[in-house]
């Protein structure tokens, strides 16, 4: 296991500048994922870590090594590709072995590596397959494998489940989860799919704009984030953001209702413009003022449905229902739990 570190790390293209100085430590067999949305910067930082990016300025450390200018077959980095990248003429097991082939091992050292690489990601059978005759979850597995033989300090993921259908997304995302458990070696992950940050992740890192916005472990960012950014990005589906009044120092009007909130420590200016954001999930209990909303459209899922509607008209609400079957035109009583409801100033920053 080895730790990573990132210090005032920055990528430019020419005038722009995509990376915006990132200071982040990854502590020894932690898994971390870089989430966010397209453009953020993720991939770009995970290929300045593999050295297939030029960094135009800061530091990278690998085991306490500076890797910054090393070429990436000497920072003791192995990476999954979106793309599998296997060799079609080669088998299985030669696909896997060839980094081994490549550094000059011996075919007896290269075939137990192989061998012990298969029998982890359960494809010993496949090894004298050639990737036409596999599925798209076995080919990853293979890339996948192709890793694992050469022991590296850290593993590399660059959306590895991204060309996957969506019930092989889940059953790779398990197996990724395991493999991390059982190699217990430090990994880096990138996705825009925030359930996969959301499940694999011992920390997430939220990006936006080449600048890292909040750091930590999964529910900590659910329950506790930084941002109206943060608030909407993390959560499957997305928080609701109402737009709110002060009514007092800690009470706030929304669509004719006033939520008094006693846990803010931020005394309100009364009159102030503010969002309001809570999660559909917390919209279906008995705590707090309640407000009556008409449904537009109900999304059902079996054991939930999603509730779209409309407040006082013109402001969008959804509210995630478990215990009815509503039906579109219904018309129901939404409460709103202070203990859910977050406060975000002008700028998206939080109110505490």
């Amino acid at each position: 296991m080895s730790n990573l570190t990132l210090k005032n790390l920055k990528k430019s293209y020419g005038a722009v500048e995509v990376i915006k100085g990132v200071d982040l430590a990854i502590t020894p067999g932690e898994f971390v994922v870089f989430v966010g949305p397209s453009g953020c910067g993720k991939s770009t930082l995970l290929r300045m870590i593999a050295g297939l990016e030029v960094v135009t300025s800061g530091t990278i450390e690998i085991a306490d090594r500076d890797v910054t200018q090393l070429e990436p077959y000497d920072r003791g980095i192995a990476m999954v590709f979106q793309s599998y990248a296997l060799y079609p003429h080669m088998t299985v097991a030669e696909n896997m072995g060839f980094a081994l082939r490549l550094a000059g091992h011996a075919k007896p050292e290269r075939r137990k590596a192989v061998e012990e690489a298969a029998r982890i990601l359960q494809i010993g059978h496949l090894l004298d397959r050639k990737p036409a005759q596999l599925s798209g979850g076995q080919r990853q597995r293979v890339a996948i494998g192709r890793s694992i033989v050469r022991q590296p300090d850290v593993f590399l993921f660059d959306e590895p489940l991204s060309n996957l259908d969506a019930e092989l997304r889940v059953q790779t995302r398990i197996e990724i989860a395991r493999l991390h458990q059982t190699l217990d070696t430090t990994m880096i992950y990138v996705t825009h799919d925030q359930t996969e940050a959301m499940t694999l992740a011992d920390r997430i890192v939220v990006l936006r704009g080449g600048i890292i916005e909040q750091v930590g472990a999964p529910t900590d960012l659910y329950d506790d984030p930084d941002n109206a950014f943060v608030a909407g990005f993390i959560g499957s589906p997305a928080m609701n953001f109402l737009p709110c009044v002060a009514a007092s120092a800690n009470e706030v009007t929304v669509a004719g209702l006033t939520i008094a909130l006693p846990q803010l420590q931020t005394q309100l200016r009364q009159g102030e413009s503010m969002k309001m954001g809570i999660r559909p999930e917390h919209l279906n209990g008995t705590n707090g003022p309640s407000v009556a909303m008409k449904i537009d459209v109900v999304e059902q899922l079996g054991a939930t449905a999603f509730v779209h509607g409309m407040l006082g008209g013109d402001l969008p609400l959804l509210v995630e229902a478990r215990a009815m079957r509503p039906k579109a035109g219904d018309m129901i009583n939404v409460p709103f739990d202070p203990q859910h409801v977050f406060l975000f100033d002008a700028n998206g920053d939080r109110i505490r």
